[in-house]
């Protein structure tokens, strides 16, 4: 939904004049979406996007009856992407260390253009080729994290059932392995599968993505169906990094995984 960090001056007014029609002052708006005062000012500003729930949020909060919604649209709409998507990519795009467990596809930094391609064709409700091109691009551009520098650390923990789910067909699928491995030899990205016969498994709980902030701040994010939010918060925030610890330990090493990976990818 956001583009960048572009933010819009037309959004930026229609915010102000929701809010001082409902007499609430921009530190008491920030408490209610999660932001700083300076922050809610800088969006007014035109100055960054609202990220997060900020749209939906302060919608809701001064009575705006969806006008911010449909200008968020109109503004925003470009990378056709969720807000809480956008707002997860922005701290992506700059972590010192990145860490993922996924259990129903392959993670999305990690998937190549025809597996890609294959996810938004079964988007629901369907999307048009246009919207599907714009998603696949910026799925893609996420890559540039394997080559940023200065070098993050990335691990990934998979469930062996993402490797053999022939999204996109046999072919794509083989080629979506190999491009998992090839990853996997780079020296900063270690990547593991939890394979089906584990007696205990640690990420019952579902996927989740572990981040560390280039001024070494823990982050955790939690994506579901009608939206993602982050983790900043004791305990639970200890609690996820401690379960992916777990997660890492009861999966094979990286020469298992990727022997195991090598292996299904043969069999296609």
């Amino acid at each position: 939904m956001h583009s960048g960090e572009r933010g819009s001056e037309s959004f930026g007014a229609l915010l102000r004049f929701f809010r001082e029609r409902a007499g609430i002052t921009q530190e008491a708006l920030g408490t209610h979406v999660q932001y700083s005062k300076s922050q809610v000012a800088m969006v007014e500003r035109g100055e960054r996007p609202p990220r997060g729930k900020l749209v939906e949020i302060a919608d809701e909060v001064l009575g705006a009856q969806g006008a911010l919604l449909l200008l968020a649209e109109k503004e925003f709409r470009e990378s056709g992407l969720r807000p809480w998507t956008e707002d997860y990519l922005a701290e992506e795009r700059q972590a010192a260390a990145l860490h993922v467990y996924q259990s129903h596809v392959i993670p999305g930094s990690l998937q190549t253009e025809a597996y890609a391609r294959a996810i938004y064709n079964c988007h629901c409700p369907a999307l048009d080729d246009e919207e599907i091109e714009r998603r696949v691009a910026a799925r893609l551009a996420r890559q540039e994290l394997f080559q940023r520098k200065p070098t993050p650390v990335i691990s990934y923990v998979l469930e062996q059932s993402t490797l053999t789910r022939p999204l996109g067909g046999n072919a794509a699928l083989k080629q979506q392995l190999g491009h998992i491995l090839g990853t996997g030899r780079l020296r900063h990205v270690q990547i593991q599968v939890m394979p089906h016969d584990r007696q205990a498994h640690a990420g019952l709980n579902g996927p989740m993505i572990l981040l560390e902030t280039p001024a070494h701040r823990q982050l955790a994010y939690v994506e579901g169906p009608s939206g993602g939010y982050f983790v900043s918060e004791q305990p639970d925030l200890g609690d996820l990094f401690a379960r992916y610890g777990i997660l890492r330990a009861q999966a094979l090493n990286p020469d298992e995984s990727a022997k195991l990976i090598e292996e299904v990818a043969e069999g296609l």
